[in-house]
């Protein structure tokens, strides 16, 4: 019999371009090839879908973030079948794909754009559906969500793009309401992407500009005093529940005030402590409300759950991440390796759990 062929597909038109890289680059090292026949698919910072070149870079080298490089093929996935297209010449047919595992992050991939066109074309793949997925990217969405789930959730203000641009006053002085500091996030972005502290009004509207240059629409969050705890959850095979992973504390070490883009992807910023030191209640409650996030959302494959866990002893949900950072040394398979299941076992658990699925609704 055929080996089941699955897409490995990365990239994108977002600023998490090269995280994603770095994540393809993780998988297609330990994916069993002598399981599964591996299509490696990068898409350019311009949209095109191109057949991944041996020279491929997935990591960074010199401080150089790796970006999906020129193969001169490009890609069309009509109806499951993969079509190369090469400059003056015929199309040439690559044959059905029974699974993609998009290793892929921010919006245009991760916000179940990506998602819909494999629905589109009836093709399995890795992760969350498209409203799972949209709803995890956009965070003022995510917590409505998850705040209607029943689980806590810290205060904030959504800016809007016409609101900041014709009532800004008013918008500032709502943020200022929420006291100081404060986070202020790009909404439909990751990879700590444009976040900053705000300790005053001065800084405020510098934060909230810097945080449009990724998303015009803008998270302001309360500053929640407490430690940062982290949690996996994998889904089942069949109609087991998911699984929740011990949790972890994510310490920063770099001399940055938060868990920024620097601290998550270059050496010796930040250290996961896994198992994190909590009591065995407030672990516990950490697993239970992670699980219970995910299928608020319904969620499929892997999600990252994050938490602040007060010196009052409140746990309360920071943000999920349906399609965490994917490399052997990101938090999400940190977790669940020391939970027993190793990156190989993770990468081939995703796929199996994506061929067997049904595609359209479920």
């Amino acid at each position: 019999m055929s080996k089941p062929r699955v897409a490995v597909v990365f990239g994108g038109r977002n600023s998490e371009h090269a995280v994603s890289l770095m994540g393809a680059g993780s998988v297609l090292e330990v994916i069993d090839h002598d399981k599964y026949e591996v299509i490696p698919i990068g898409i350019a910072q311009d949209g095109r879908w191109l057949l991944a070149s041996g020279e491929q870079r997935y990591a960074i080298e010199d401080g150089e973030l790796p970006v999906v490089q020129e193969t001169g093929a490009a890609l069309a996935l009509p109806s499951g079948e993969l079509v190369a297209f090469e400059a003056g010449t015929i199309p040439v047919e690559l044959g059905a794909v029974d699974a993609v595992f998009p290793v892929m992050h921010g919006p245009f991939a991760e916000d179940g754009t990506i998602q819909g066109l494999l629905e589109m074309a009836g093709v399995r793949y890795v992760g969350s559906g498209v409203l799972a997925s949209a709803v995890g990217m956009d965070k003022a969405f995510m917590k409505t969500v998850i705040a209607a789930a029943g689980l806590p959730v810290g205060k904030y203000v959504v800016v809007r793009d016409r609101d900041w641009r014709l009532d800004r006053q008013r918008v500032l002085k709502e943020v200022e309401e929420l006291g100081w500091p404060v986070f202020v996030k790009p909404a439909r972005a990751g990879s700590s992407q444009g976040i900053s502290k705000a300790h005053d009004a001065a800084s405020l509207e510098t934060a909230i500009e810097f945080a449009r240059e990724h998303d015009p629409k803008v998270m302001v969050e309360a500053a929640i005093p407490g430690r940062e705890i982290e949690c996996a959850v994998l889904q089942s095979p069949g109609d087991e529940p998911p699984i929740a992973s011990q949790p972890g504390e994510v310490i920063v070490e770099g001399g940055q005030e938060f868990f920024d883009f620097e601290a998550k992807y270059y050496p010796d910023q930040m250290r996961l402590d896994v198992p994190a030191d909590l009591p065995a209640e407030v672990a516990e409650r950490v697993r239970e409300l992670a699980v219970r996030a995910f299928e608020a959302l319904g969620c499929e494959g892997l999600s990252r759950v994050d938490f602040f866990y007060t010196p009052t002893g409140q746990v309360i949900f920071n943000e999920i991440n349906t399609m965490p950072g994917f490399t052997s040394l990101s938090v999400a398979p940190q977790l669940l390796g020391a939970s027993g299941i190793t990156y190989p076992e993770l990468v081939d658990r995703l796929i199996q759990l994506a061929l067997a699925r049904s595609p359209g609704l479920r």
